[in-house]
């Protein structure tokens, strides 16, 4: 029964620093950023999308709903600033796209074959697009054409998810190898 309970303990506590150390690490990724249009090109995709693979769905979501938390209470984490208003700008689509992203990220199975992965990775980010379009759109205005926003929050950024992307399925069985010691 003790050592029942200990155990219990011990994951408690390695799934916590599991989270706190991924929402440090979206913090990080945020910032490094090239910032040439409304919407920055970072590299938190690519972290959202590592998390899911390394921490699972329930992980990684929660991950991101408390990284997003602390961005929301003021704390410096997205890409230029924080504060619960940021979630209203022409990013905050894609931040709360993040969630999903992570969640669908997070059921990728270790005996997937890297193109299945790919395709599901594709699939997983898409949810951060459609989402981060639709608060863009919101944002620009509804009297925008579709096409405007797409150009301006969608297609600078396609290839260099496709390379992202390709990184993390090339690496998706080390990757989710890890889970092992979350």
């Amino acid at each position: 029964m003790q050592t029942i309970s200990l155990s219990n303990n011990f994951n408690i506590i390695k799934s916590f620093l599991a989270v706190v150390s991924g929402t440090a690490l979206l913090a990080i990724s945020s910032k490094i950023q090239t910032p040439f249009t409304l919407v920055p090109v970072t590299m938190q995709t690519f972290v959202v999308l590592f998390l899911g693979m390394v921490l699972g769905y329930k992980l990684a979501a929660t991950t991101v709903i408390l990284y997003l938390i602390e961005g929301s209470l003021g704390l410096p984490v997205f890409a230029k600033g924080g504060g619960f208003v940021y979630l209203m700008g022409p990013t905050g689509g894609y931040l709360i796209g993040f969630i999903l992203t992570a969640f669908f990220a997070g059921m990728i199975k270790v005996k997937n074959d890297p193109v299945i992965i790919f395709i599901y990775l594709l699939f997983s980010v898409s949810a951060t697009y459609i989402l981060g379009l639709l608060g863009l759109w919101n944002y620009m205005g509804l009297d925008k054409s579709f096409n405007q926003v797409f150009l301006l929050g969608a297609k600078p950024f396609l290839v260099i998810e496709i390379y992202k992307i390709l990184i993390l399925a090339v690496l998706s069985k080390q990757i989710i190898k890890l889970r092992k010691f979350i």
